[in-house]
């Protein structure tokens, strides 16, 4: 079953949530979803979690 039919979304791994906005946890970010990294771009970064461009994101 492919993972975005489990509410995440395929351009992260592990799971990040399918919402209107995700931000890493402990960050300054208002939510409402957060995830907790390292975690890996596999995609496009539509969060913006990835600051620095490296491919991990929340590191």
């Amino acid at each position: 079953m492919p993972t975005w039919s489990q509410g995440c979304d395929p351009n992260y791994s592990p799971c990040v949530p399918i919402a209107s906005d995700v931000d890493c946890a402990g960050g300054s970010g208002n939510g409402p979803a957060y995830v907790e990294g390292p975690v890996t771009v596999n995609g496009s970064d539509i969060y913006g979690l990835d600051r620095d461009g490296d491919g991990v994101a929340c590191e």
